[in-house]
């Protein structure tokens, strides 16, 4: 069984400079502290006290792991010297227990009945007594929260290149069957769109980018986890980040420099320098970063798992811990990161699984209980 995760969040902007500065804190006693872009670590001492050598001046965000949770904080380090406060805060949470004990009446349903790779599943738990209930779908967990009379409701991802997904809760495995993926997706991936970007992001990495860019995706997994420790903040339907028009859609192929080649998780959308990016509904902002790849970024958390994502940005309009309505603007369209020229890519994750984003506009399931609204993040740094 896992468990909400208390934490505190603050974001970041890395910075390449000289590796003379120092960066000094507090965190829960015995917690253990990393700088993941940098690979750098270090442990609390028994009054709470950690400390980094040899980091360049700039901002970089610091992960603390401890019996209290998960808590991030950003350092701002200035003429070679920082100090950060590592406070972990406990995010909302469903207001009741969770039980693994299996009810021999439960019925569990789940829609669309064959899902098609790389979207959203809908699934209720019925006859069950349970307040609410972890499970797996996909190696991915999931947490079912009572939602109305005898009701419990939960979302789920399908991986792409996948053709069975795999439910788990206590008591019952169930198999379902995806569909095959739409044809224009199948030609799409195996003709790769031809992009021509800035010539370092097609060289082989330097042990330090590789290190940077694994750093950033292990924050990018963490917000995963935050999204699912909360409970559903949104009200109404999502929306669109922007009206103009997607100048590329999710899973398609792609080849950097005619050497290297990946999957587009995202949707991108014609923009100016400037125009504005609105959230794709209701939130909590869990990261606002810098990453080699995606540039300049902000990461909310929807609860229930599901995490959008917004690429390439020239400004931010939002801190981490504010909490966003839809239709908000949160920041600037830019052409920040590995980019052929301004644009935003979008993205939508449950945890960890990407799927394509569009599908979340037609998400049928809206919260019928009011959970509150998390609390922002209260780690400082000076």
């Amino acid at each position: 069984m896992r468990r909400s995760l208390p934490l505190a969040l603050l974001a970041f902007n890395s910075a390449a400079a000289s590796l003379a500065a120092q960066i000094t804190g507090h965190a829960p006693a015995g917690a253990k502290l990393s700088i993941p872009q940098l690979g750098l670590h270090s442990v609390a001492d028994s009054s709470g006290r950690f400390r980094f050598d040899s980091v360049g001046d700039g901002r970089w965000v610091i992960e603390s792991r401890s019996p209290d949770g998960v808590a991030l904080a950003l350092a701002t380090v200035v003429h070679s010297r920082a100090a950060v406060s590592m406070k972990p805060h406990a995010l909302c949470t469903n207001d009741t227990t969770v039980s693994p004990v299996a009810s021999p009446t439960r019925v569990l349903a789940w829609r669309p009945a064959q899902p098609a790779p790389g979207t959203l599943i809908e699934m209720t738990l019925t006859n069950d007594t349970a307040q609410s209930l972890w499970g797996r779908v996909a190696d991915e967990p999931v947490i079912f929260r009572r939602d109305s009379a005898g009701t419990l409701v939960a979302l789920a991802a399908v991986p792409l290149d996948v053709s069975t997904v795999h439910i788990h809760v206590p008591g019952r495995d169930t198999a379902i069957s995806v569909a095959a993926p739409p044809p224009s997706v199948v030609a799409s991936a195996a003709k790769p769109e031809k992009l021509k970007v800035a010539a370092k992001f097609s060289r082989r990495p330097t042990s330090n980018i590789t290190r940077r860019t694994e750093g950033e995706g292990e924050l990018a997994r963490t917000v995963g986890e935050i999204s699912l420790a909360m409970p559903p903040l949104w009200r109404a339907p999502f929306i669109k980040p922007r009206e103009s028009r997607i100048t590329s859609g999710f899973a398609s192929g792609r080849k950097f420099n005619g050497t290297l080649t990946s999957r587009h998780t995202g949707t991108d959308f014609h923009g100016l320098v400037g125009d504005p990016i609105r959230a794709t509904n209701r939130g909590v902002v869990a990261l606002v970063a810098d990453f080699y790849l995606a540039g300049t970024v902000v990461y909310i958390a929807h609860g229930a798992g599901l995490v959008s994502g917004y690429f390439h940005q020239s400004a931010t309009n939002v801190a981490i811990g504010d909490t966003v309505e839809r239709g908000q603007i949160i920041g600037r369209v830019g052409q920040t990161g590995r980019v052929t020229g301004p644009h935003l890519h979008w993205i939508v994750r449950y945890d960890h699984t990407s799927v394509d984003p569009l599908d979340v506009l037609s998400l049928d399931w809206m919260p019928k209980r009011d959970y509150g609204t998390c609390r922002g993040p209260d780690s400082s740094a000076h």
